[in-house]
């Protein structure tokens, strides 16, 4: 029986979800790589974090998102699970609007971080 659960997001692309994880100063390694569960057991993700119990954090592509994957008995960090997912989350659209809108030529011309820890972000784009 297997102990990993898997947390539905709405993250669904991996470029974003690894620059989020980044700015959030976490360490993580590109996959396909194996995430370590309980009495030994893996799975594979595209993005594994490992905790230092030896237990790993994964973010895994179900076909239409990158789902969270962990053996949450052994979860090892300074934020619970939903914290955790609801930081990633923010800075996933973070730099997902930052790489859309440089797509379409914008750039950013301000950005403050509310104390509420929301971001504000000005975008600008000249045009001839």
């Amino acid at each position: 029986m297997s102990h990993f659960s898997q947390i539905k997001t709405q993250i669904r692309n991996l470029t974003s979800l690894k620059a989020a994880l980044t700015d959030m100063g976490i360490d993580w390694k590109e996959g396909p790589r194996e995430v370590r569960g309980y009495r030994g057991q893996t799975t594979n993700a595209e993005v594994a974090i490992e905790q230092d119990n030896g237990y790993d954090i994964g973010f895994r592509w179900n076909g239409s998102e990158y789902e969270l994957v962990a053996d949450l008995q052994y979860w090892q960090n300074d934020l619970t699970v939903n914290g955790f997912l609801n930081r990633v989350t923010q800075g996933y659209a973070y730099q997902t609007v930052l790489n859309e809108t440089a797509k379409q030529g914008f750039q950013v011309a301000q950005q403050d971080k509310n104390e509420d820890g929301s971001i504000r972000v000005v975008l600008q784009r000249w045009s001839s």
